[in-house]
């Protein structure tokens, strides 16, 4: 087992990079703020494959947006909350590998800034968020292969029911992190995590 938790903060090792930290906002599947900070974190190692798709991303003329990076462990009891489905969200008792730092969720932008339609939203938890899935559109399955190209040639690999996901091979082997920024308890729960 991996024992380095160093993360690396990719809004200053990578000033290019758009990011839209969606827990940090309402702009999620909760619909509430889950994240007290818009902190774009990620493992060392999982930085050093990122730093190879933001070139790969570049050269095609896109540029990565981080939608989601290091989650606290506290985050993912949250999102458990509103989605009890293994098929999307990891249970806490299995620990997810964002919340290692070696996940992270991210779409593409094009030359002229606009986000590529991939078909599906963030967080959208259901069949039509599976990267291949036979039902989209034709422009929507380009957009997709485009964006698992640029992830897999840095060294990621995606999963298979989230377009937007990607995580380091082996990702499970590296340790759980301690929760690095707190989280705000949507206002609905009984402030009790599971």
């Amino acid at each position: 087992m991996i024992q380095d938790t160093s993360l690396v903060d990719l809004a200053e090792r990578f000033p290019q990079l758009n990011i839209d930290m969606k827990y940090a906002t309402t702009d999620n599947i909760t619909g509430q703020q889950i994240y007290s900070v818009a902190c774009c974190l990620l493992h060392s190692d999982a930085a050093k494959a990122l730093e190879k798709s933001i070139e790969i991303a570049r050269v095609a003329g896109f540029t990565l947006k981080v939608l989601d990076a290091y989650r606290p462990q506290k985050a993912q009891a949250l999102l458990w909350r509103a989605c009890p489905d293994q098929d999307y969200v990891v249970p806490l008792s299995q620990g997810s590998n964002h919340s290692r730092g070696t996940a992270i969720d991210v779409t593409l932008i094009d030359a002229d800034g606009n986000v590529l339609d991939m078909g599906t939203g963030f967080d959208e938890m259901n069949v039509l968020s599976h990267p291949y899935h036979p039902g989209l559109a034709t422009p929507f399955q380009h957009n997709r292969l485009l964006l698992n190209a640029v992830m897999l040639g840095g060294g990621f690999c995606g999963i298979a029911t989230e377009w937007w996901h990607f995580e380091l091979p082996g990702a499970a082997a590296y340790p759980l992190i301690d929760d690095v920024f707190a989280c705000i308890s949507p206002a609905q729960t009984d402030g009790v995590l599971p």
